[in-house]
């Protein structure tokens, strides 16, 4: 799948900050762009056509982006369509809905073109072909047993389709880490990959349970995280978490974090 034959909806209120951002997209290649300056209008058209790609600013004027996602996400049809969040907003309690609701990429007011670019490089590896397949060298990578635990089904998803892609197609899911626990009582896993955030058991405590009480206490485990404090980051280190990804997923970063780990990992 090309640039050119993907649907992008922008839905930004400022004509000005609008005419940038399709200005941007059309540089990069994107064609079929359509504009709106509230949500209500691109919902409707979402019932007519499912876009590949949403673009859209934070503070709407008949509702927010996160309004706006959630919207989406209770419609079977749009429940995968990539989420691309433009906005100046940096306020946590705004932010992790959007991040928990799967959105690819937030970009901060005003953003290059190089990072739309990359947000763009890790929609195409999201809706990518399930054909394409970038394999990692290892003959025996098909073998590989990954567990994903995350309470977000998108989130899941788009580390399943990741995975996917570099030939990995042993995946299970958990929705926390309660159920991980569970899923490691009956099943071993060559890697975990894992949210912080999580209701019941959140990542840091699965990954102590893993390291102290698990029969599989050596296996490696990446953590996936929004989580900007510092304190709480390293609890997670020293708990013996073997790689952590900044969340939302960089599908670059994840297949080479993946990479680093597999070395060590007898398949």
């Amino acid at each position: 799948m090309n640039l050119d034959d993907l649907l992008v909806l922008v839905i930004e209120p400022s004509n000005m900050q609008r005419h940038i951002i399709t200005g941007h997209l059309r540089a990069i290649g994107l064609e079929e762009i359509e504009e709106f300056d509230e949500a209500a209008p691109a919902l409707e058209r979402m019932g007519q056509i499912v876009p590949d790609i949403v673009v859209s600013s934070m503070h709407l004027p008949d509702m927010t982006g996160t309004d706006l996602v959630r919207r989406m996400r209770q419609s079977p049809d749009l429940m995968d369509v990539t989420f691309l969040l433009i906005s100046s907003e940096t306020h946590y309690r705004y932010l992790e809905p959007i991040r928990q609701a799967g959105a690819i990429a937030i970009l901060p007011k005003p953003f290059t073109q190089e990072a739309l670019s990359t947000a763009l490089r890790n929609t195409m590896h999201y809706i990518r072909d399930t054909q394409e397949v970038e394999p990692l060298d290892n003959d025996e990578l098909e073998d590989m047993r990954v567990l994903v635990v995350d309470d977000s089904l998108l989130s899941r998803k788009f580390v399943r389709k990741s995975m996917n892609a570099i030939g990995i197609e042993h995946v299970i899911e958990a929705k926390d880490g309660a159920e991980a626990l569970q899923i490691m009582k009956q099943e071993s896993f060559d890697l975990v990959i894992s949210d912080y955030n999580m209701p019941n058991i959140d990542g840091l405590e699965l990954v102590e349970h893993i390291r102290h009480y698990s029969n599989q206490s050596s296996v490696p485990v990446m953590m996936i995280t929004s989580e900007q404090n510092e304190g709480r980051l390293a609890a997670v280190e020293s708990a013996g978490v073997s790689a952590i990804c900044n969340k939302p997923l960089n599908y670059d970063m994840l297949k080479q974090l993946v990479r680093q780990l597999v070395t060590g990992i007898d398949v």
